[in-house]
């Protein structure tokens, strides 16, 4: 429960000194750029920004750090909306809808509801966090390599999911990626699939193959376009329609909620995060829905799934970090590197003795949802301008950013060939028919399942009562058959309502 005593601490924490708020907004700027740039990413800005925290006070340091964390997990839908870009790996399942609608002349609306699902799913992750912040370290701590991987294939079904009505096709395709993702040295410490290549050894750079896969395959698909969105009248820039986007959010409460709890849940998992959390929310959303067929063609649930799970794991990895001292990212681990810098350690003993930092760490991220949705709807009113630049003029801008960001990632010349290689792949993918986000879906969770099964056998022996008798690991194993088995279930006596509908005279 709240300490009032505490709270009541944090309160004068956050007005005695106007620190705290002028380092807010300048960090909602620098999230937004780095994460709505193809290539470069949250970590990254806040590993640059890093040495600045030096000079502040810790809390208006880690204000400013979540400030950028923030708002660069809704930074990266702005590109994966417009051009079909996801500009982290937290906002792949946001393209998969975000992208038609920009194509059909909503992208105004797409970016206004990604917006709104991001500040709400922010805002349940810190609800969350605010409430039971030991509660999730506890149950962080139970989760082994056997909950892991019950995790890893809950991403994995959504491959089924995205094969449309070539079920043969998203199967192979997902194959595909799973092999990519298994490149390089196994959890056993095997080689394989370098073809002699030292860039492999680590295997495929993901952030490069996305923007391979995504972008430069679509750029390819565009240059016979004059815009990405043909009608003139749909290239509108309407302050106005991002308005309605953000209006949308309440026509499907239930999705950034459920959204949100997910979020939140994965996020605090460490080294899985936002990644998956956005897959995990958009499957169950697609299969919970009665006509899954409008996924994939531009549905708003699809963006709101997608952008109020990734947004709301940042609560859950605070959690982590915050109760355990444990980073479950990237960003985290910067963010630890803040800690320390502060001489500030993580854990049980810094919760009970500092309670009113960490009450004035979550009220500032509560006062940093207001001010994203205020700087990012003006950031998004500029950034919608893009469906109005012709495509010979933007696609070899977005190439030329995107090969720019895969070498400063990677650091050498593997990055940019990455892109090339996977852009390739992307165009021969979609040219015959075969499901692009299937493989992305393989090439992020593959290498992750194998591992975690490898590490569950070892812990097991092989013996089946070691899962038995890990109540967690059955309680997930539980909700990935039942989200399964009632969407077949649901189409089953739907089919044969249908069925009994023709036959009656």
């Amino acid at each position: 429960m709240i300490d009032a005593t505490a709270f009541a601490s944090a309160l004068d924490l956050l007005t005695q000194s106007w620190q705290p708020w002028l380092v807010v907004p300048p960090g909602l700027l620098i999230g937004l750029i780095f994460g709505a740039v193809p290539g470069l990413s949250v970590p990254v800005a806040m590993a640059i920004f890093l040495p600045l925290t030096a000079y502040m006070d810790f809390l208006p340091a880690i204000l400013f750090l979540t400030a950028i964390f923030t708002a660069g997990s809704f930074g990266g839908a702005i590109p994966a909306i417009l051009v079909n870009v996801p500009g982290t790996a937290a906002a792949v399942a946001t393209a998969f809808d975000g992208y038609p609608m920009a194509q059909a002349g909503r992208h105004s609306q797409a970016l206004g509801l990604a917006l709104a699902a991001s500040t709400m799913g922010t805002a349940i992750g810190y609800v969350v966090l605010l409430l039971f912040v030991s509660p999730i370290a506890e149950a962080v701590l139970k989760l082994g390599p056997v909950e892991m991987f019950i995790i890893a294939i809950w991403g994995l079904t959504l491959i089924a999911a995205l094969g449309g009505g070539r079920f043969s096709k998203g199967l192979l395709a997902g194959t595909l990626g799973v092999l990519l993702g298994l490149i390089g040295f196994s959890a056993l410490g095997d080689m394989r699939g370098t073809m002699g290549q030292m860039a492999l050894l680590d295997g495929v750079a993901t952030t490069p193959a996305l923007i391979g896969l995504f972008a430069a395959s679509e750029l390819f698909r565009l240059i016979r376009s004059n815009y990405i969105v043909e009608e003139e009248a749909s290239r509108a820039i309407s302050f106005r329609a991002i308005l309605q986007g953000v209006a949308l959010i309440v026509r499907h409460p239930f999705v950034w909620i459920r959204g949100g709890l997910l979020g939140v849940v994965i996020g605090a998992i460490p080294g899985v995060g936002s990644a998956v959390a956005n897959l995990v929310s958009y499957s169950e959303t697609k299969r919970r829905a009665k006509d899954s067929s409008r996924f994939g063609h531009g549905d708003p649930r699809g963006v709101t799934a997608s952008e109020s799970a990734n947004s709301s794991s940042e609560g859950g990895s605070m959690a982590t970090l915050l109760a355990l001292g444990i980073p479950g990212g990237g960003a985290t681990a910067v963010m630890l590197s803040a800690f320390a810098m502060h001489d500030v350690t993580g854990g049980p003993r810094f919760i009970s003795e500092n309670m009113n930092i960490i009450y004035g760490i979550i009220l500032g991220n509560f006062a940093q949802v207001f001010l994203l949705m205020a700087v990012g709807l003006g950031f998004v009113f500029v950034a919608s301008s893009v469906v109005r630049v012709p495509v010979r003029y933007l696609a070899p801008s977005v190439l030329a950013l995107a090969v720019f960001g895969a070498y400063s990632l990677v650091g050498n010349i593997s990055g940019p060939v990455t892109v090339m290689v996977f852009a390739v792949l992307g165009w021969f993918l979609r040219r015959h028919g075969y499901p692009v986000a299937a493989v992305v879906i393989g090439l992020l969770l593959g290498g992750m399942a194998e591992g975690e099964l490898l590490r569950s056998y070892q812990i097991s022996g092989g013996e089946v009562s070691y899962f038995l008798s890990r109540p967690v690991a059955l309680v997930l194993a539980t909700l990935l058959l039942a989200s399964l088995l009632v969407p077949l279930v649901r189409k089953g006596r739907a089919a044969r309502a249908a069925a009994a509908s023709r036959a009656a005279p």
